[in-house]
């Protein structure tokens, strides 16, 4: 469901923060993910594996940080 004007009528959250707030949650369930996936991928000794899926972890949480810090600066200027 796409619309060109934000209504946040569903949720009395503007679209904008709604869409960022989910992209925090996206890049932190994802570096939760990944962690099962590190630990699979030592169990069965595949460091290359491990190391690409450490780099995405790196990188969701990177995400996530600069998600947060935008958030919080829309939110406190709101």
């Amino acid at each position: 469901m796409t619309s060109s004007t934000e209504t946040g009528g569903a949720t009395g959250t503007p679209d904008k923060d709604y869409n960022l707030i989910w992209y925090v949650e996206a890049c932190l369930s994802n570096a939760l993910r990944l962690e099962t996936y590190i630990a699979d991928a030592e169990r069965e000794k595949d460091t290359e594996v491990a190391d690409l899926f450490r780099k995405a972890q790196a990188d969701s949480r990177k995400g996530a940080d600069i998600g947060k810090r935008l958030l919080r600066s829309r939110l406190d200027g709101a």
